[in-house]
């Protein structure tokens, strides 16, 4: 049996996509998040290093000016100097301005710093806090993030003196591309797992569905011709062991089930064969009695015909007792069948040599190998096909010519044959009991032959089934395996 094509996809393929697609949402999902606590972490260390450089600026400012009690005016002699070393010690820009925005002194060229005034709103914005105020802007010439910081320079009585101004140039592209290249990492990374994931999972539903197809191919076999059920051996403490101490318990009951159903079948069979053989028997015992009683009330010693009527009536016994030999035999014959002596043998030649016995030019053998090989008894299959043909050949039809079909086919371990004629047909309220050891539709005959195949086949672990169409036919078709 193959288990290849489905409808839809497969356990194997639901497992394995299932694994795959979590593996790749888990990828997709760690590499996003990864590249948003890189990217956010680069702008964090952006703004702190930002916020170093400008508490060091600061602390060397108010350093030099917490020595005297310094106001704004002071501020150009007292940092004229020192404004060039705090920047060269920072490697920073530092630039002054008077509270009202005016520039006082830098380290820079006056030409060279773009900002003379700092405008009112920044300056009030700057006067009403003493924390730091930033101003994010974009310079077009450098291509950088510009952030203008902004604090309040005190002295030593702690009143405002000065703005300090900080420009602070940070290109974040720096950052961005130490993060570009642990992005790229995570994305090899990710596809060397994504190629193990593919092969891992592959592996779990291969052996899992392994397993499955196993247990699935042992139940299938299970069929009430089958006489040696065999457990599953599996050895893994997991949920499949589950499903094999079921399977294993399940085999003992069928097996269990199907003796108690084989004897009650067997003994309703020969229930009914005794009432069919008792009946046969009691057919011809009435005549017989009658005849003696007859005899014996119109005996006469003196008759001149008394030797006719003698030997009239012993021909009488004789017939009826030859009559119950024959049922006594019929039946003897079904009770006992002959020995089986199986050996293997071309199944084509064999049927043509039992087919050659007919001499008809009715018969037709039909087959899809030429060789089809078999092993078993050859006059169980004798038997079989000479009833089977003999039943056809008296089912003809009476307005056309008899024809009988002989089919025979192999498909991998299983041989088909098949006998079709185009007779009268079974008529459908008799069509279940044909295989019943009593019954019979014909004049003459015990209503054996058929229960006798059906025994023969089912010997081999086969099966007979039947379908017919009254006025147009009947097709019986065997099922055997080839036991090679």
């Amino acid at each position: 049996m193959s288990f290849n094509k489905y409808k839809g996809y497969s356990l194997r393929n639901k497992i394995f996509w299932g694994f795959l697609v979590i593996c790749l949402l888990s990828i997709v999902g760690t590499s996003v998040l990864s590249y948003f606590i890189l990217r956010n972490n680069a702008i964090e260390q952006s703004r702190t290093d930002m916020q170093n450089k400008t508490e060091a600026l600061m602390a060397y400012l108010d350093y030099a000016v917490s020595h005297t009690q310094v106001q704004t005016d002071d501020l150009p002699d007292i940092l004229r100097n020192k404004v060039y070393e705090i920047a060269d010690i920072n490697k920073h820009d530092v630039v002054i301005y008077n509270l009202k925005g005016d520039f006082l002194l830098s380290n820079k060229d006056l030409n060279l710093i773009p900002q003379k005034t700092i405008p009112l709103s920044i300056v009030n914005k700057i006067l009403a806090t003493d924390k730091r105020v930033d101003i994010q802007t974009y310079d077009e010439k450098t291509q950088t993030h510009l952030t203008s910081s902004y604090l309040l320079l005190k002295n030593n009585m702690l009143d405002p003196v000065a703005i300090v101004y900080f420009p602070y140039y940070h290109n974040e592209s720096a950052y961005m591309e130490v993060l570009n290249k642990y992005v790229k990492y995570i994305i090899i990374v990710n596809l060397l797992i994504i190629v193990f994931s593919i092969w891992f999972s592959w592996i779990i539903s291969n052996n899992l569905t392994k397993a499955l197809t196993r247990f699935s191919e042992m139940i299938t076999r299970i069929t009430l011709f089958e006489n040696d059920f065999q457990p599953i051996k599996y050895y893994k403490n997991d949920e499949l062991s589950a499903l094999v101490k079921a399977y294993n318990k399940m085999i003992l009951q069928i097996q269990d089930q199907k003796e108690r159903l084989s004897f009650k079948e067997k003994e309703s069979a020969w229930r009914e064969m005794a009432k069919q053989v008792a009946h046969e028997v009691k057919n011809p015992l009435t005549p017989m009695k009658l005849t003696i009683q007859n005899f014996v009330r119109k005996f006469d010693a003196n008759d001149p015909q008394i030797k006719e009527k003698v030997k009239h009536m012993s021909d009488t016994m004789v017939d009826q007792i030859d009559l119950i030999a024959t049922v006594a035999s019929a039946f003897s014959q079904f009770a006992q069948l002959p020995e089986k002596y199986n050996e293997t043998f071309n199944l084509n030649s064999e049927i043509l040599h039992i087919i050659g016995v007919f001499s008809d030019d009715e018969i037709f053998v039909h087959s899809n190998k030429d060789n089809i090989m078999i092993h078993m008894d050859k006059i169980y299959l004798n038997r079989i096909i000479t009833n089977l043909i003999t039943n056809a050949k008296q089912a003809v039809h009476d307005d056309r010519p008899p024809i009988i079909n002989v089919d025979l086919e192999q498909y991998n371990k299983r041989v088909v044959i098949s006998v079709e004629d185009n007779g009268t047909g079974i008529p459908e309220e008799i069509r279940d009991r044909i295989f019943e050891p009593n019954f019979t539709s014909k004049s003459g005959g015990m209503g054996l032959g058929l229960t006798m195949i059906r025994k023969m086949i089912e010997d081999y672990k086969g099966e007979i089934t039947v379908k017919s169409t009254l006025g147009k036919g009947t097709k019986f078709t065997i099922l055997l395996p080839t036991n090679l």
